[in-house]
């Protein structure tokens, strides 16, 4: 039983949280309330939590003597033993090839992007992470392949690439954002943990930061101005989505800069309520800019 627990722990439930992007095809293109897509991404939702667990348990794999030394990572499930590493490597082989498996009947385009961003995570655990600057694009790249993978199981006729770049770049601000704070975190231990951290430093990463914010900023405006969406085109009404983005973005930056938090992006979602609320007005508002005239 302890073993179970441990594998439970080991595959990151609070992070599925990342894979809700998935069903950003079907919401903007307006099929939301369709129960065929709206199943069939709910199943592709389901696949990439199970791809992304077999990842997360890889990487803990990868990374077990390093997580035993870093102040909060020595508590993982691998690193803290509560996981046995025999069991663990069995998960990590059955993780994958199971979500594989159950991809292909679904879709044989989902089948190929589940095996490009299992590939590409197994390349991050024991290679990309360790290259300057490539390891936040490694990261940044799962994302948009967890876009697309929700648009490929249903029909999707109005998608703008705008968003697939306000992704890639909201994802990129979060990753620069927790390389930050590791950095804070770890002081003079950084670099033995985290061979990256031997070529950033705080100033490079804050002008990351800057230049990534306004590139979101930037990007997602455009996407409401240019959506090809029925719903939204020749429209502004998306604009006023707009200003929970900023205020979602500018609270992010007051957690890191002022509470010293952001070094688990994903845990702040659940714990600063402003954060949630912001990101909850923003969803509530978009998808009644696009449902609600179709209900008139």
């Amino acid at each position: 039983m302890q073993t179970l627990i441990g594998l439970v722990r080991a595959m990151r439930p609070r992070q599925w949280t990342k894979n809700v992007i998935v069903y950003a095809g079907l919401v903007f293109d307006a099929q939301l309330f369709q129960p065929e897509p709206l199943l069939r991404v709910t199943l592709t939702f389901l696949l990439l939590c199970l791809a992304s667990s077999s990842i997360y348990v890889i990487n803990d794999l990868a990374d077990v003597e390093s997580d035993r030394q870093h102040p909060r990572k020595r508590f993982r499930a691998i690193a803290s033993g509560q996981l046995p590493i025999p069991a663990a490597r069995v998960a990590a082989i059955a993780l994958p090839l199971l979500t594989l498996v159950l991809a292909l009947p679904l879709s044989p385009a989902l089948f190929a992007i589940i095996a490009v961003y299992l590939l590409l995570h197994i390349a991050y655990a024991f290679r990309l992470k360790h290259i300057v600057i490539v390891d936040v694009l490694a990261i940044a790249a799962g994302y948009v392949l967890r876009v697309a993978a929700g648009t490929v199981v249903i029909h999707v006729t109005n998608f703008s690439p705008w968003l697939y770049l306000s992704v890639a770049l909201l994802a990129l601000f979060l990753a620069i954002g927790k390389r930050r704070q590791e950095l804070l975190l770890l002081a003079e231990k950084a670099g033995t943990i985290r061979v990256t951290f031997e070529h950033y430093n705080l100033q490079m990463l804050d002008d990351m930061l800057r230049m990534v914010m306004v590139s979101v900023l930037m990007t997602y405006t455009l996407y409401t101005i240019e959506t090809q969406s029925p719903s939204l085109a020749g429209s502004n009404l998306a604009l006023l989505t707009v200003p929970f983005v900023l205020y979602a973005i500018f609270r992010y930056l007051y957690l890191m800069h002022v509470k010293g938090e952001g070094a688990a992006p994903e845990e702040l979602l659940f714990t600063d309520r402003p954060l949630l609320f912001s990101i909850l007005l923003w969803g509530i508002t978009f998808i009644g800019i696009i449902y609600l005239p179709r209900l008139l």
